[in-house]
């Protein structure tokens, strides 16, 4: 028997519905479906812009033919999940022609970046996590302001990431292939409260 709880709150198609009659009447708002669960992405703060701003210059210099898109993608396969990360990276032509929620199949990274809101825990550090690894998405980067740390999941196996790697703000990380990229998170340090 399945619990209340395990229900989804609405059908996927239910939700990308609302995500559309989001858009046209509430500006700034984001919303997500994760784990069958509605939830609303807070708007970035100027540290976090701030965050996204400096991973995108380093990834366009170290890999010019990629760009970090903002762009929202379909998750967890059969459950019919729609995540907003931060940062997805791919083909600077990956999702022309797509709508709000692309399929994750050209997608080498995401990147989540905490916000300083109740949600950020289960939300960013459980449920996205899980959902990516799910996918198939080969890396995901955790940028943790609340903890000062990175945190790098990478071989996903359909269920979760087989490697993580946490390392404090100020060490260079290197995102494992197909990203391939070093980073020197020294400058994290001055985006955290």
């Amino acid at each position: 028997m399945t619990a209340i709880s395990d229900r989804p709150q609405m059908l996927p198609e239910e939700f990308e519905q609302f995500a559309r009659h989001l858009a046209t009447t509430a500006e700034g708002v984001r919303p997500e479906f994760i784990n069958g669960k509605l939830g609303v992405k807070p708007v970035p703060d100027g540290d976090h812009g701030r965050i996204i701003q400096w991973l995108l210059r380093i990834c366009i210099q170290a890999r010019p033919e990629l760009y970090l898109h903002d762009q929202g993608l379909k998750v967890q396969g059969c459950r019919g999940g729609f995540a907003r990360p931060d940062g997805t990276l791919a083909d600077a032509d990956a999702f022309v022609g797509h709508g709000d929620w692309a399929a994750p199949d050209r997608v080498l990274m995401v990147a989540e970046v905490t916000s300083f809101d109740s949600g950020t825990d289960r939300r960013d550090r459980v449920e996205k996590p899980r959902a990516y690894a799910e996918t198939g998405i080969p890396v995901h980067l955790l940028i943790d302001r609340d903890s000062a740390e990175v945190l790098v999941r990478s071989r996903p196996d359909g269920v979760r990431s087989e490697t993580v790697q946490t390392l404090p703000f100020g060490k260079t990380v290197r995102l494992p292939e197909p990203v391939g990229i070093s980073l020197d998170t020294e400058p994290l340090k001055n985006w955290v409260r």
